[in-house]
């Protein structure tokens, strides 16, 4: 068990959002795309999601509130170096699965691909 906090842990969502939308715009996404995502995996409606942003809520309180998407699992693959189905400490894992589908999405992957849409027969 990993007790130490990362410093990621304690930085509001609203701080790494607008960056998000930078690295999505720059290859031609949405902001749109982003939200999509982001109600995807965390289960906010776009309200909600407004809200924790207004609020600057830190990352490990924003993810310790949603209700993930159980189909995130299927999220793998190297962000920041690090496969993200490895990734034991549960918070950075799931601020890992946001940076990978933020990747996919700037990296010109389909929405349905990035949103696990596939049928999984």
């Amino acid at each position: 068990m990993e007790s130490v906090d990362h410093k990621i842990f304690s930085m509001s969502v609203a701080s790494v959002y607008p960056l998000y939308i930078k690295k999505a715009e720059r290859k031609g996404r949405t902001k749109t795309e982003v939200d999509e995502i982001i109600r995807w995996l965390t289960g906010l409606s776009q309200n909600e999601l407004e809200t924790e942003l207004k609020n600057k809520t830190d990352f490990k309180t924003f993810f310790s509130k949603c209700k993930m998407n159980s189909d995130r699992s299927y999220i793998t693959g190297v962000v920041c170096g690090v496969r993200v189905e490895e990734i034991r400490q549960p918070t950075m894992r799931e601020i890992r699965y946001l940076d990978k589908l933020v990747d996919e999405l700037a990296k010109g992957k389909p929405m349905e691909k990035i949103l696990r849409n596939q049928t999984k027969h």
